[in-house]
């Protein structure tokens, strides 16, 4: 399937120098605000009680959530499960001087016209140093995949590619995570796996971008760089829109019908595929550009040829 009917020719390295720097500022503005404003971490991270309650009939969540909030319970997170006369119930931690049986003992008061002396399924407590555990290696899990993703890339290509693929996936996390920052949207062990699912996005699209100027190194020897890497990418914009535009469809459906346990997953997903497909043009193969990445860089090394005569 072909969305464009032919090769488009689009400078799209022209405006690279304004894009760029346009990139830097959203990059600063989310570093910023992870610096000051942080993450709105789930109970995944900070520890808490989870309540799975089976009510007798099927209820909204908008009645289970007035009950906690005058309860004084508005922070909790209500969503179903398995069905919808089953409710999942996040909590923050207790406080000092309050146990997690005697807020799971409020809850159930508070929803007792509700769900009338019905135990819960499941009470759990999540520690604050299983969170902290979870932060530390969602943390790693991020380090490492950029460690692997630049080997990987250098030894495909060069290390300027490599340079450039570290770049623009650096640039698609610190984006994506900073969107859930400035907005103070909550951020859970869902919305790490989808960042982490964002990585290997957006370097799959780099590298299909960073194939075809490979191929178009080797095969222009007359054009200049610039020329090259646009080529290159109109060569590509077809498949890359195809691609973008089926996955954040699907996305979308997912947002709107998924319910608030998918939620922070594909908005995050939605986010990181956008910012990943302008990368991959505008910084990756920019960044490239900018490392003065030549034909000479892409090809194969030559064979010194041994004489056998004395």
């Amino acid at each position: 399937m072909q969305l464009l009917s032919q090769t488009t020719n689009f400078n799209f390295m022209g405006p690279r120098r304004g894009l760029m720097t346009f990139s830097v500022i959203i990059v600063l503005i989310s570093l910023g605000s992870l610096a000051f404003r942080s993450l709105n971490f789930g109970i995944d991270f900070t520890g808490g009680v989870i309540l799975e309650i089976s009510f007798p009939n099927a209820v909204e969540l908008e009645d289970v959530r007035a009950d906690l909030t005058a309860a004084g319970y508005a922070d909790a997170l209500v969503q179903n499960f398995g069905s919808a006369s089953d409710v999942l119930i996040r909590l923050p931690p207790p406080g000092e001087n309050e146990e997690a049986q005697s807020v799971g003992n409020t809850v159930l008061d508070a929803l007792a016209d509700l769900n009338p002396n019905r135990p819960p399924l499941r009470e759990e407590v999540v520690g604050s140093q299983v969170g902290s555990d979870l932060t530390e290696q969602g943390g790693l899990a991020m380090l490492f995949a950029l460690i692997m993703i630049f080997g990987y890339v250098m030894l495909r290509f060069r290390w300027k590619f490599a340079a450039g693929a570290i770049i623009a996936t650096v640039h698609d996390v610190v984006i994506t995570v900073g969107f859930f920052s400035v907005l103070g949207l909550g951020f859970d062990l869902t919305v790490l796996a989808a960042v982490l699912a964002v990585i290997g996005y957006s370097l799959n699209d780099t590298i299909v971008v960073y194939d075809r100027i490979r191929e178009n190194f080797r095969a222009m020897r007359r054009g200049t760089p610039e020329q090259i890497v646009n080529a290159s990418i109109n060569q590509t914009l077809s498949r890359t829109l195809i691609t973008a535009l089926t996955t954040v469809l699907v996305l979308v459906a997912l947002l709107f019908l998924g319910g608030e346990s998918v939620f922070g997953f594909s908005l995050a997903l939605i986010v990181g595929i956008i910012v990943g497909t302008y990368s991959s043009i505008y910084v990756a193969s920019a960044a490239a550009l900018a490392l003065e990445v030549s034909p000479a860089d892409l090809m194969p090394p030559k064979r010194e040829e041994v004489d056998d005569m004395p």
